[in-house]
């Protein structure tokens, strides 16, 4: 199945019921590993939403959820440099954190992110992320919790966008190439 978004082609990529599938794995790892620590769960708007409403659906355990919003990119690549657009409001202090974010990619947010954080001292800091693209990260912290590795393709969909377009899309799709 095929889309356009604007001016570009798009092509399925991994289906819903692979995501959730998927999803469903993840939190059950989660309980597991953070059971009875009541960890708070920061998600990264904007892309994460559908995957932090879906992950934290199924994650029966306590825990806490709150919202930080960055942005690196614009288009289809990044900028270069992490803006935070909406800042933490909630004391992380002693917590166990895990970020929420869509795509962990070249790594540039989450490092900005987790040195970010660990000023405020929080007890453990990991991050949970749908996509990882191995071949582009250079950071120091890839997640410890990661749905799935994919090629170092820009993809849409299921929070995603492509200038803002696309996130509602239940399905990932990878940009088309001729």
């Amino acid at each position: 199945m095929e889309i356009q978004i604007l001016d570009k082609q798009f092509s399925l990529f991994i289906p819903s019921e692979n995501i959730l599938n998927e999803v469903q794995v993840l939190a059950k790892k989660l309980e597991f590993d953070y059971k009875e620590k009541n960890p708070i769960f920061i998600i990264v708007l904007n892309g994460a939403f559908m995957f932090a409403s879906d992950l934290l659906k199924c994650f029966r355990n306590s825990c806490d959820i709150t919202f930080i919003k960055l942005s690196s990119y614009k288009g289809l690549s990044s900028v270069g440099t992490v803006r935070q657009q909406m800042g933490l409001m909630v004391d992380i202090q002693d917590r166990h954190v895990i970020i929420v974010e869509d795509i962990v990619d070249t790594g540039l947010t989450i490092e900005s992110l987790i040195k970010n954080l660990e000023n405020q001292n929080p007890t453990s800091i990991e991050i949970c992320s749908l996509l990882f693209k191995p071949e582009a990260f250079k950071g120091n912290n890839p997640p410890k919790y990661n749905g799935f590795s994919i090629p170092n393709k820009f993809v849409v969909g299921y929070g995603l966008d492509y200038d803002e377009k696309g996130r509602n899309l239940k399905d990932l799709y990878q940009l088309k190439t001729e």
